[in-house]
């Protein structure tokens, strides 16, 4: 169930970062995955991490599908210039560091907000 939610999500995110710039498909991804309706969504996926770090195997197609956003990126960076590795890098590092910050709202909600988003987006300029 957790697959096809976030399968959706990601046809969603996608059309929406085909039609606008890397920093705002990091932003769109932000808004979506923080909206207070799927927080529990957010929850959800944390749980399934932590249990894919335990046994990859039970939960293949998750842990298959864990770059996808990732991908989603590293060509909308490429798109804007960069080179294949240093797209995929920054991409990485994006996707690692929103996931790190929506870890920390679904602990401790309301404690992070765009303004940590843009941070990640300025590091990325520099």
């Amino acid at each position: 169930m957790l697959n096809a939610q976030r399968s959706r999500d990601n046809e969603a995110l996608l059309e929406a970062a085909q039609q606008g710039t890397f920093d705002d498909f990091v932003v769109a991804i932000w808004r979506t995955y923080t909206r207070p309706d799927q927080l529990s969504r957010a929850r959800g996926f944390f749980y399934v991490a932590g249990l894919a770090a335990y046994g990859p195997e039970d939960f293949r197609e998750f842990v298959e599908s864990i770059g996808d956003l990732t991908v989603m990126l590293s060509s909308l960076a490429e798109r804007e210039g960069l080179d294949t590795k240093e797209a995929r890098d920054v991409a990485t590092v994006t996707v690692a560091a929103i996931r790190g910050l929506l870890l920390q709202e679904v602990l401790t909600p309301h404690t992070c907000s765009e303004d940590a988003v843009a941070l990640i987006l300025r590091m990325r300029e520099g």
